[in-house]
């Protein structure tokens, strides 16, 4: 998620999460921004969005819509103040943060795991064991392929990263030989 949309994101989730936080409904929200933000990343939806000739009205009208019966007032009052604030475009980032912070909440942690190939479930499996005893937190992988670490794998957890890749060792090499 680029800097900038995590700035953005950032003040509305920790909001989200604090009344979340005081009302006992973690899981009922993080569902709620799941479903948000898989309605503002709808190709259809994208578009209105990003419309400036779309006003707050039709935005708020077609989300509450979309989203009749699921959509707690609260909730409802949330996708008003970001048509408000023009900040639908955000919803996304806005649910992976507060997903970030419900696992940290529940001692838990969101690792992302980025390899040159597919990982196998079992390699997954000793990964997050690996990773539960070094963090000592429960470990949540998410991974996915990307060819041009040509091998190893790149893990991101929290701040923490590993590069263990072919092309971050090859990186770091030509950093080192001034090249």
């Amino acid at each position: 998620m680029p800097q900038e949309l995590t700035t953005i994101a950032r003040p509305y989730a920790e909001a989200v999460f604090a009344r979340a936080d005081e009302t006992g409904k973690l899981d009922e929200w993080a569902e709620t921004l799941e479903f948000l933000a898989a309605v503002a990343g709808h190709e259809a939806v994208a578009d209105i969005i990003a419309n400036p000739a779309a006003d707050h009205d039709r935005k708020v009208a077609l989300l509450l819509s979309i989203g009749e019966g699921r959509l707690s007032e609260e909730a409802q009052n949330l996708v008003r103040l970001l048509v408000e604030n023009d900040r639908l475009a955000v919803l996304p980032d806005i649910a992976s943060l507060y997903q970030q912070m419900k696992s940290e909440h529940d001692g838990a942690i969101d690792v992302e795991v980025v390899s040159a190939y597919a990982l196998k479930p079992e390699l997954e499996k000793e990964l997050a064991a690996a990773l539960k005893q070094k963090l000592g937190k429960e470990v949540h992988i998410s991974s996915r392929k990307d060819p041009s670490l040509i091998g190893g794998v790149k893990i991101r957890a929290g701040d923490m990263v590993i590069d263990g890749s072919v092309a971050g060792a090859l990186s770091q090499l030509a950093n080192e030989l001034g090249i």
